[in-house]
């Protein structure tokens, strides 16, 4: 308002009226500027995340490999929870698949108090060594990956501001494939629990995929006593709802301990439910409720780092 008194006091003594109508106009244009000023740097510090990239060690045969690992920090010396998030797999040479940066997701755990890695498996972007498919064999391939997830773990106990003893393992598509995978290897004392964002490998050159996708489930679920839950939507790309359902209950037959979010469509694909904004609305009552179940904290610690509506 009183921006507004001046300026008309002041146009007032100009003595051109095209001059008047000029300033006016820049007048007008610096307000706009300064109203979507505002937003957008609010934007800027909401998406600011404690971010770092590192490179975990991972012992092998003849060697080391490096695995690219994008970690989500908390302000503050710790220790705190740990999450590990799985990322999925696009098509075409996996050397050429960009760091996974799950910000939306991994924002609901900084905000309690959780740090957060999302380790590039091996082969995968930046990280060193070969893809290991494992053929048509899905189960093997799963298994495989697992490993990473092993080696983050270990690595991250490490670490003076990693908990030890509260982990869970998240997953999204071949992420949360190596996530019920890893399940089944041995996982270490300290992880609570699973969650599987429709996970899966779609193998459309091997005969019987789909059924090849249950009975692995199946068989991870026989080596599994942790608890898990499955998020699924119907309008996914990747997995159809006869697909994940046949998965869900052969898994589920083996290891009761198991739950599924059939949570219907979402957007254009339910298949990107995992890291989109929107997509918290739908998942987050239930894993909270899952990991209060676990026995993970679930307190809101750091609101800051909650998205703007």
């Amino acid at each position: 308002m009183r921006i507004k008194v001046l300026s008309r006091l002041w146009f007032e003594r100009l003595p051109s009226v095209d001059v008047r109508q000029l300033l006016q106009r820049l007048l007008c244009s610096l307000c706009l500027c300064l109203c979507v000023a505002s937003p957008i740097a609010a934007i800027a510090k909401q998406i600011a995340l404690p971010v770092e990239v590192i490179f975990i060690p991972k012992k092998i045969l003849l060697g080391t490999l490096e695995l690219e690992t994008t970690v989500y920090k908390p302000p503050g010396p710790g220790p705190f929870p740990l999450v590990v998030i799985n990322h999925g797999k696009a098509s075409g040479p996996t050397g050429l698949q960009p760091r996974y940066t799950p910000g939306w997701a991994a924002r609901y755990f900084i905000e309690r108090g959780y740090v957060v890695f999302v380790p590039m498996r091996t082969g995968f972007s930046k990280s060193t060594g070969g893809y290991v498919g494992g053929g048509c064999n899905i189960e093997s391939n799963g298994l495989v990956q697992a490993e990473d997830v092993a080696a983050t773990i270990t690595y991250a106990h490490t670490l003076s501001y990693v908990e030890r003893t509260q982990t869970l393992v998240v997953g999204q598509s071949h992420g949360g494939w190596t996530t019920l995978a890893y399940g089944a290897a041995k996982p270490d004392p300290s992880v609570k629990g699973l969650v599987n964002f429709a996970g899966g490998l779609r193998q459309e050159d091997c005969i019987g995929w789909r059924l090849n996708l249950a009975k692995a489930a199946a068989n991870y679920a026989q080596d599994t006593n942790l608890p898990s839950l499955w998020f699924y939507g119907d309008n996914d790309s990747y997995f159809t709802k006869e697909v994940y359902t046949e998965m869900f209950a052969r898994y589920s037959k083996a290891n009761p301990r198991a739950q599924l979010i059939a949570f219907g469509e979402f957007g254009q694909d339910s298949h990107r439910l995992f890291a989109s904004k929107d997509g918290r609305a739908i998942w987050e009552p239930h894993l909270e409720k899952f990991m209060t179940t676990v026995g993970l904290p679930v307190k809101v610690v750091y609101p800051q780092y909650r998205p703007n509506p």
